[in-house]
């Protein structure tokens, strides 16, 4: 009897055939524990035509996070209030409520104004 999980009534495989191996027994085997992209192991998702890439999502999301880091770093930099990203000061318009936004949220919001439970200091 093994200790391994074969995910299913499958007899081992996985859903579309492919190696045995699970995720967990590769990170186990893994000198980091970190878990090994989904196509090393042969496992892949399947995309439809205008499906969901849920690691170009996270790649994306990656990007977007360390240019958020790099404008961070700047001293004329602060936060919009309701994406929460960072900004040049003057990329952002200071609300009345209170608050800085960007100019992607200020369409999105429009004419509504927002009640905030903290101001940000105008800059």
């Amino acid at each position: 009897m093994s200790n391994n999980y074969t995910g299913g009534s499958e007899g081992g495989t996985l859903n579309n055939g492919s190696s045995p191996i699970s995720r967990r027994e590769a990170r186990a085997n893994s000198s980091t524990g970190a878990l090994p992209p989904l196509g090393m192991l042969g496992i892949e998702r399947p995309t439809s035509p205008g499906g969901f890439d849920f690691e170009q999502m996270v790649l994306s999301l990656k990007d977007l996070f360390e240019k958020d880091r790099q404008v961070a770093s700047q001293s004329d930099a602060t936060r919009c209030g309701i994406c929460y990203l960072h900004f040049r000061v003057n990329e952002l318009h200071y609300r009345e409520e209170g608050f800085y936004v960007c100019s992607h949220c200020e369409q999105q919001l429009g004419s509504h104004r927002l009640t905030v439970l903290r101001k940000q200091q105008k800059l």
